[in-house]
């Protein structure tokens, strides 16, 4: 796997190194030893999987506060997402900054978001489907979310929403006094 750290401190770009022959590749995703090694979370508690019917579904954006934040490590297995990851660590030199990444079966990237960073994707193809491995379990009383659409984040989403959830709609701006570096 090649590790490539984005503009927010700890979250990455992983690639995988596929080993080709007659019958395809073979590679791997996850190595805990590998992702120690590079200071990441290399528990994982859990594994969801999420499908979309539509291109334009939006989910997040979501994040667990302490003591339950998690770490989470997103695949896309079919299809095509854009992912967001929003920095959520007051104490961070790019608190409330976002990155985007495509992932997609296309191109087997994965992407490591660090705790207390927000994360959401938008889909851009109809029945995609995202694997992603987490930290730590669920906890719905640590659970938070961002607006989408908050003018503060100033984050771009490349379709017009097709499909998102009450809740996620539901997520309230952030306050005035919340300052982007």
């Amino acid at each position: 796997m090649r590790f490539a750290e984005l503009v927010i401190p700890g979250a990455f770009i992983i690639d995988i190194e596929p080993h080709t022959d007659g019958r395809g590749f073979f590679a791997r995703t996850f190595c805990a030893r590998e992702f120690a090694d590079h200071g990441l979370v290399a528990t994982t508690a859990q594994v969801n999987a999420s499908y979309n019917r539509r291109r334009g579904t939006l989910r997040g954006l979501h994040y667990q506060v302490e003591p339950a934040s998690e770490a989470k490590l997103v695949r896309c297995v079919s299809g095509a997402i854009h992912d967001v990851i929003v920095d959520m660590r007051p104490s961070s030199p790019t608190y409330l900054r976002h990155v985007s990444v495509e992932l997609s079966a296309a191109n087997r990237r994965l992407l490591y978001i660090p705790q207390l960073c927000a994360v959401g994707y938008q889909t851009l193809a109809d029945d995609t489907e995202v694997v992603y491995q987490v930290s730590g379990f669920y906890a719905p009383e640590s659970e938070r979310g961002l607006h989408h659409g908050d003018p503060r984040l100033g984050i771009v989403w490349p379709l017009p929403v097709t499909e998102i959830s009450p809740k996620d709609t539901a997520w309230p701006l952030l306050s005035p006094e919340a300052k982007r570096p």
